[in-house]
């Protein structure tokens, strides 16, 4: 049972009666008489070889009310594919793999690349951003969800609610953002949205001065959340990140174009689990250092397009104003933990939070370093402009892939 909080900048939506899966279908079986209802799957081919993505489906084919889902396949070689489509065959909706190594699309996107229309690396902000072109290409859709493969707590109650107030004729959302707790094994999960996101955002407010779009990003209970939901419409228009600030990517552009009453937030779970991250990998990249890295740059282009002046000596200040409020929060989490019986590292807690304070360094070096880095995939509206047969050939590239002609 959760809290009935609604003094935020948006609209919350909360798991205050428990209501049936079932009882949230019918409804929205209901509303895709008026409103068509897809889903966008970004996936490793590695996750079609773990115990998530197996039940993820097991779940979704339950799921009557979507018209369509749109897989994202990377790192996948023919036979792979080959196998995707066979592991995917018993969704009986209507479903298309986009085989992102395949021939077709690689075709696609060297052509875009020669104009610099697309990604500028591999990630699952590419994935996603093909996605949404072939949601747009396909047409099928008044709303869309999209969350991640790797989900070992899946239910398909999580789609069901994530999707629902933008699917609901009656409302006026045109983005959701999906949030939920993170305990596993009797401990606090989510360590990137604790201790770096929640302290970086006051951390930056401190530093350059109040933001209404930094306030906008702290009333999300998880903003790093891989679930969200929005009207197909807005797959047009917004420019998001190739890397892992992906969500913050979403979430800024949301900001952007809409107001803050078109948005809100749902709780889609009592408990979240997915894999997990090392703080670093062995080589001392990848893992969570990359993933905080990215999502500091994220801010900082946001911070910079509107006119914030982001120095080398700043950084300095926000580092430390960063160190402290995260140490602060720290100890707030360990009373909560505490209290709920729960087991509390306070030493590899303090290693992310310094972890986490490098990352702000580098990646406000790399900020000054490389002022002509492109933030943002352009826009599908520009795309289309560029090319405007565009979308018929990624729909065509897929549909041949679909149908064997590899």
């Amino acid at each position: 049972m959760s809290d009935f909080y609604q003094n935020g900048l948006f609209t919350n939506f909360h798991n205050l009666t428990e209501r049936s899966t079932e009882d949230l279908e019918q409804e929205l079986i209901s509303f895709s008489k008026r409103r068509k209802m897809g889903l966008i799957l970004p996936s490793l081919f590695s996750e079609l070889e773990g115990p998530a993505l197996n039940h993820i489906v097991d779940e979704l084919s339950q799921a009557t009310y979507l018209e369509e889902i749109v897989i994202g396949l990377d790192r996948a070689d023919r036979e792979q594919f080959l196998y995707a489509q066979e592991f995917f065959s018993r969704l009986p909706q209507r479903y298309r793999i986009l085989w992102n190594d395949g021939p077709r699309l690689r075709a696609i996107d060297e052509k875009l690349q020669k104009e610099g229309l697309s990604p500028t690396e591999a990630g699952k902000g590419r994935n996603v951003w093909y996605c949404m072109g072939y949601t747009l290409a396909s047409d099928r859709t008044d709303c869309i969800a999209l969350h991640d493969c790797d989900i070992v707590t899946y239910d398909r109650g999580m789609l069901a609610r994530l999707i629902y107030p933008v699917a609901n004729p009656t409302f006026q959302y045109v983005f959701c953002k999906g949030y939920y707790s993170r305990l596993a094994n009797q401990k606090l999960n989510g360590r990137v949205c604790r201790l770096l996101v929640g302290p970086l955002l006051r951390a930056l407010q401190m530093v350059y001065g109040h933001s209404e779009y930094l306030e906008y990003l702290n009333n999300f209970r998880y903003p790093l959340s891989g679930e969200f939901a929005m009207r197909t419409r807005v797959l047009n228009s917004i420019k998001i990140p190739s890397d892992w600030g992906l969500e913050i990517g979403v979430l800024s552009e949301i900001y952007r174009n809409y107001s803050p009453k078109r948005s809100c937030q749902v709780e889609i779970a009592d408990n979240y689990d997915h894999k997990h991250q090392p703080l670093a990998n062995e080589d001392g990249t990848g893992g969570l250092k990359r993933m905080s890295c990215d999502i500091i740059q994220s801010l900082l282009r946001k911070l910079a397009t509107m006119g914030v002046s982001i120095t080398s000596d700043s950084f300095r200040i926000l580092k430390a104003t960063y160190y402290r409020n995260a140490l602060d929060i720290i100890e707030i989490y360990h009373h909560d933990a505490e209290f709920n019986g729960l087991k509390f590292d306070q030493h590899s807690e303090e290693m992310a939070v310094e972890l986490f304070t490098q990352c702000i360094l580098d990646a406000g070096q790399a900020f000054i370093d490389r002022p002509n880095d492109q933030p943002f995939i352009p826009g599908w509206n520009r795309v289309e402009s560029a090319f405007p047969n565009i979308f018929q050939e990624i729909y065509d590239a897929v549909e041949d892939d679909h149908l064997g002609n590899i």
